[in-house]
């Protein structure tokens, strides 16, 4: 009966989210409790959801003042000079201006908003595509391709959901993976210098004229009242420190993040009505992810608090061969590419990924190591049509959805690959697991 019930709570969350009858936020909340109560847990749904609330609470936290802590370097314009450095270098030569934006994209995509980066990387580049005659839609795979490596961040979105369904510490997922995201934007940059040097085998190097003027107006910043670009250099200290700090685990995630946000807003915004204008330009975007990771609380106490999860992932082992149960992390990060393809972030991570673990574990896959394997697949997820930011990225740069497809999947995957080879051979998560 439970099995019966997990695998039907599943399948209904993922179609009503899949086929937009309701939002993922609404669905997390909804399906499962109706199901507890079909089920017959009607005086435990209470429990299981504060539960499954307050393990999630830390993440959220973090989330939430991770977000406004990189919203506001973006505002007070931290990332303004290297953005004008790389149009400066570029010019007219498409291989560097290739390379220059996946560093452009890497660099804007720590915000973590898909929509944001693609309108301030298009913004900066697509005029030098156009002047030089380059292909618009080698600067789209490029950037969609940075970005993918970048949502990997905890702030991103989906170590936050992979975190969230597995119970487990934001930065033991994130910290281990980031030497495989250095070797996947490697190889990243690898794909660009093979394009830009067959752009510029097409298009020769054009001798632009000396645009200096023009690009000392170019500023990742939307709000040019929030510019502090006095500060930039402190901004950029506070951010190192903050890095190396959460490297170190010398702190929680989020109390580190809520520490640097406090600091970032006294140095520069001290006074009280700006500090309320920038967290308000932002609370949208702050209150879809936090109040999203709250909402998965009540699915995965309610999955596990019925012992639903458990039924499934009994179900599941009883049809895995016994050779390829030891092998379920490498076989979640493969599976991570077409199912986040085919499926949101939200049905995979809190409807596929806690059966898998709960069927890795009996093989001594812990959850962190699922987790780690499981967004693997993120640079192909954000080829997804069912990505809304990458409407957005194609009607910007004036392409076709399947012309962006043809040209990224392939590149994709390979960096897909290239960080799961990474991943294991830094023992980030098992080839094989035995007990």
């Amino acid at each position: 009966m439970l099995t019966f019930l997990g695998f039907a709570m599943v399948i209904t969350f993922m179609y009503l989210i899949m086929s937009k009858r309701l939002s993922a936020l609404i669905a997390l909340i909804i399906i499962p409790i109706a199901f507890a109560l079909i089920g017959g847990f009607a005086t435990d749904i209470g429990p299981m959801m504060l539960e499954g609330i307050s393990k999630l609470a830390p993440t959220g936290v973090m989330l939430m003042f991770a977000i406004l802590y990189f919203a506001i370097m973006i505002d007070s314009g931290l990332f303004d000079p290297p953005v004008r450095l790389i149009l400066k270098l570029v010019k007219g030569d498409p291989l560097k201006v290739a390379v220059g934006t996946v560093a452009l994209a890497l660099i804007v995509s720590l915000d973590g908003d898909g929509s944001t980066t693609y309108m301030i990387c298009v913004g900066a580049m697509l005029p030098l595509y156009s002047r030089l005659k380059m292909s618009p839609t080698i600067m789209a795979g490029l950037i969609i391709m940075a970005g993918g490596i970048m949502n990997m961040t905890p702030w991103g979105g989906p170590t936050a959901r992979a975190a969230s369904a597995l119970h487990v510490d934001p930065s033991d997922v994130f910290v281990p993976m980031i030497p495989t995201m250095v070797i996947g934007a490697i190889v990243l940059f690898a794909v660009a210098y093979f394009y830009g040097l067959r752009e510029r085998k097409r298009l020769g190097i054009l001798q632009l004229p000396d645009a200096q003027a023009g690009q000392e107006q170019i500023s990742v910043s939307q709000y040019p009242e929030a510019r502090r670009p006095k500060l930039t250099l402190i901004n950029a200290a506070l951010t190192v420190v903050l890095m190396t700090t959460l490297i170190a685990g010398l702190l929680p995630m989020p109390v580190l993040f809520m520490i640097a946000f406090s600091i970032a807003m006294i140095i520069n915004y001290p006074c009280l009505q700006q500090q309320k204008e920038r967290i308000a330009t932002h609370a949208g975007n702050v209150l879809a992810v936090v109040g999203l990771i709250f909402a998965a609380g009540i699915f995965t106490g309610i999955l596990s608090g019925t012992g639903m999860v458990d039924a499934m992932s009994k179900s599941l082992l009883a049809v895995i061969p016994d050779a390829l149960g030891p092998h379920l992390a490498v076989i979640t990060a493969l599976v991570s590419m077409p199912f986040t393809f085919f499926m949101s972030n939200d049905a995979f991570y809190y409807g596929i990924l806690p059966v898998l673990n709960e069927a890795a574990a009996n093989y001594g896959i812990s959850p962190v190591e699922m987790a780690r394997a499981s967004i693997v697949g993120q640079p192909v997820h954000l080829l997804s049509p069912l990505v809304p930011s990458t409407y957005l990225l194609i009607g910007l740069a004036k392409i076709e959805f399947g012309d962006l497809q043809r040209f990224t999947l392939k590149w994709a995957v390979l960096i897909c690959l290239a960080i799961m080879f990474a991943a294991l051979l830094l023992g980030v998560f098992p080839l094989f697991a035995s007990l």
